[in-house]
């Protein structure tokens, strides 16, 4: 039978393998090995344990953790509340301990666990025949037609309708305005044309007076040599 300790029983022990993760040791008058972690060789960081400690090292550890997983016994060891100097016990009360083990629960891995989704109401609708809501909250018309959600405006559409909307008012101000000028010009052209009608008619109209003027005298010569 092997004599395992006791759990936070402590002991020397002898380095028998150095990992990346830790360290093995050799318990005393036992056949069986105890690991211990890298986050428990010392209180602070490490990140190689070979940094720490060397095949065939005697180190103080603290047996922490004694259970039996898929068949096999693992115990887990700590170096950090424990002296190495004088083997004593720098965390009598195990709070050191409580603390590390809390921050595991805190910070342990649920990534792999799947999350499965569910309707929150587990109910088909009497009046739809719809699933995940009860006839007082069916949004059907009493016709029996669903309320049709309005599809929202794309904004790139509503721009270029705004914009194809501003230049035809711009075309049509533009054409009104040369409209009114075109009229106007037309009407300042008759008012010329006119005017330069009437100047030789009023020529005519003078030339008619002044020879009508000369016949009168001639008239009036004539009959003062009769009379």
């Amino acid at each position: 039978m092997d004599n395992v300790p006791e759990l936070y029983e402590i002991f020397k022990g002898e380095v028998a393998n150095v990992t990346d993760y830790g360290a093995f040791i050799k318990i005393p008058g036992c056949t069986k090995q105890g690991l211990v972690h890298r986050t428990h060789m010392s209180s602070s960081h490490v990140d190689r344990p070979s940094e720490v400690v060397d095949v065939g090292e005697k180190v103080w550890v603290k047996v922490i953790g004694n259970e039996v997983k898929d068949g096999k016994q693992k115990i887990s060891l700590s170096m950090k509340v424990v002296n190495q100097g004088t083997g004593n016990d720098i965390d009598p009360n195990n709070v050191v301990l409580e603390q590390d083990a809390r921050k595991k629960r805190e910070f342990k891995d649920y990534s792999k666990q799947k999350i499965t989704l569910e309707a929150v109401l587990n109910t088909v609708c009497k009046k739809c025949g719809c699933k995940g809501h009860f006839a007082n909250d069916c949004f059907m018309q009493p016709g029996g037609t669903k309320y049709s959600l309005v599809p929202e405006e794309d904004e790139d559409k509503t721009k270029s309708e705004k914009t194809a909307k501003k230049k035809k008012k711009e075309k049509k101000r533009k054409k009104h305005s040369r409209d009114r000028e075109t009229s106007s010009q037309s009407e300042s052209s008759s008012t010329s044309s006119s005017d330069s009608d009437s100047e030789p008619a009023k020529k005519k109209k003078r030339h008619a007076e002044k020879t009508k003027k000369s016949s009168k005298k001639k008239k009036h010569k004539k009959h003062k040599q009769r009379s």
